[in-house]
């Protein structure tokens, strides 16, 4: 999580240095991305190496430290969403603030794809009366319940 309750922010100076290092890293494309020159971690995000208040230096992703510069802190328990989907991309104009939940849904991953869907598998709708959430939280389609019920008391007979 980038600025979630499992992992502290490290306190780090927004200075004119870091920031002229940062602006020198910048370039704009035609979408109006400013892309990242130089290194990406291994998640494709544009990555600068911080100078700590510890004096240790640590690597961090580089649109939070534009956004930052910019915009100024970002409130706990956010985490910045590229509404670009460009990883690469610093560009504060092109992040926003939300909940890791959002961001996530907002995504193309496994979680959001399928949150998404209107319908089972079999074609019955998701909606309110026909929706079953477990304890896990995970849907479930109530009339495909229904038929996997009834067709386990059928064969049930059917051996009787």
């Amino acid at each position: 999580m980038e600025n979630g309750s499992t992992r502290t922010r490290q306190p780090y100076a927004l200075d004119d240095r870091l920031a002229r290092r940062v602006w020198s890293k910048c370039a704009e494309d035609e979408a109006g991305c400013w892309i990242w020159a130089a290194s990406h971690n291994n998640s494709g995000y544009a990555q600068i190496h911080i100078k700590l208040a510890s004096g240790k230096w640590s690597a961090t992703v580089a649109h939070r430290v534009t956004y930052e510069l910019l915009r100024g802190p970002i409130p706990d328990g956010l985490v910045l969403d590229h509404l670009c989907r460009n990883r690469g991309c610093v560009n504060p104009a092109h992040l926003e603030a939300t909940t890791d939940a959002v961001n996530i849904l907002r995504g193309t991953g496994w979680s959001a794809r399928h949150s998404r869907k209107t319908h089972c598998p079999q074609g019955h709708a998701y909606d309110e009366a026909n929706t079953h959430y477990d304890r896990n939280r995970m849907r479930h389609c109530r009339a495909c319940n229904r038929e996997r019920a009834q067709a386990r008391r059928d064969a049930k007979r059917r051996k009787l």
